[in-house]
């Protein structure tokens, strides 16, 4: 089931890239993110199946009434971990996913590149 052309390095690093990106987190990895990502990788755990996992749950966070109470921002790369049983057992097309990636687009636009000074 895991994707064998990937090192368990590559395989963690697109994991925490993939987290880090993922709107309504921190953006920042802290070791506990990265020990989880060594265990998904030794599980077997897709990497398709853990981006569509943070896509799915950053879609639902997303897509809430405007006046609604805003979520608190999501510190661990844990928190996705039952959305990510949610799509293992999910027999859904990639196209699903797709969709959900360009409503994103449209719910959070990209925030303007910030400058690396001070």
């Amino acid at each position: 089931m895991q994707d064998q052309s990937l090192r368990p390095q590559d395989y963690m690093d697109q994991v925490l890239r993939a987290y880090r990106q993922t709107p309504g987190t921190t953006g920042k990895i802290r070791r506990p993110d990265r020990l989880l990502a060594a265990q998904l990788y030794a599980r077997g755990v897709p990497l398709r199946a853990v981006e569509n996992a943070l896509v799915l749950a950053a879609a639902r966070r997303l897509d809430r009434p405007l006046n609604a109470t805003p979520l608190a921002t999501i510190r661990s790369l844990a928190y996705f971990l039952p959305v990510l049983d949610e799509v293992l057992d999910l027999t859904i097309s990639q196209d699903y996913f797709r969709y959900l990636r360009s409503k994103i687009a449209a719910l959070d636009p990209p925030a303007p590149p910030r400058s690396s000074r001070p």
